[in-house]
């Protein structure tokens, strides 16, 4: 089977709902995935229920940086060094995976804390079979370009904007 690409982006809810959704699905069908996520440190409540299905594996930076716009300069570059190294790893282990989950791996790459550029060169040349989940707001026209599936979730209205904090087993 010929592995395709997914993009999930736009502003609404779900983007990662979508990626666990896909994530649990081909695990059910006896396919090995690697669910990765950026700007999360594994302490989402999706990923402790992921980590207990049989052929899902996990990968997170282990320091949680919180959003971009919230760093400082020193953690932009020590995210940046911590991102890269992640998904240098990733990228070796996924050549073993059927199904690679990158979340919000559009928006690591909008901010330069990944190279868009690996990720590029990585989707051009990928296993043939693999599956690859792409995730985050505003993706380039490249990353569209080489995108199979493309789905926007558009936002039409979201607590958030109530000043209703996200809470966890909803939103994170």
């Amino acid at each position: 089977m010929r592995g395709l690409i997914h993009l999930y982006c736009g502003e609404g809810k779900g983007k990662t709902t979508a990626a666990v959704g896909l994530a649990i699905r081909a695990a059910g069908a006896g396919k090995k995935v690697l669910f990765t996520q950026f700007y999360k440190n594994g302490s989402s409540s999706e990923v402790p229920v992921l980590r207990e299905i049989e052929n899902i594996e996990t990968m997170h930076c282990p320091v949680s940086y919180g959003f971009y716009k919230n760093m400082s300069e020193t953690q932009k570059m020590q995210a940046k060094h911590d991102y890269g190294v992640l998904l240098d790893d990733v990228l070796k282990k996924a050549e073993s995976m059927e199904v690679l989950v990158l979340d919000e791996v559009v928006s690591a790459c909008n901010h330069g804390t990944v190279s868009e550029n690996k990720i590029v060169a990585f989707l051009e040349n990928k296993p043939q079979w693999l599956e690859v989940v792409l995730t985050g707001r505003e993706p380039s026209p490249r990353l569209m370009e080489l995108a199979d599936y493309i789905s926007e979730i558009k936002k039409i209205k979201h607590p958030f904007d109530k000043g209703i904090a996200a809470r966890k087993g909803v939103e994170f």
